[in-house]
């Protein structure tokens, strides 16, 4: 298994930006449809958005963050990205990656995560 590990969340308030890091290392994104998941209080992790390993397809999971979330992978960096614009305090959840669950499987274990809270 790969590890993974996120960066860049934290505290802002409702109508700010934040851009998340997802830095892998022990195997190569490039070879995997990768995604960006959270998961709220009480509630079950979910996945926002998945990018095909070459980037061409992109899928969001809402109508809501298809229009202010951006995924964004850097194969050369091994890295992927969530730039999330126009936050909503419906946001506020620990966001994750691994690669698209709907390949079958995990292909890294997951990583601590990054707490995003945006405050009204």
């Amino acid at each position: 298994q790969g590890q993974l590990d996120e960066s860049g969340g934290g505290l802002v308030q409702a109508g700010g930006s934040l851009r998340l890091s997802c830095a892998a290392s022990g195997r190569n994104i490039s070879d995997y449809n990768m995604a960006w998941y959270r998961q709220a209080p009480g509630k079950e992790r979910e996945i926002v958005a998945s990018i095909s390993w070459s980037g061409a397809n992109i899928n969001y999971a809402t109508y809501s963050v298809k229009h202010r979330f951006t995924i964004i992978r850097d194969n050369d960096k091994n890295t992927l990205y969530l730039q999330m614009n126009s936050m909503e305090p419906e946001n506020t959840a620990m966001y994750y990656c691994n690669s698209d669950h709907h390949s079958g499987t995990y292909y890294y274990d997951w990583g601590q995560g990054t707490q995003v809270t945006v405050s009204s």
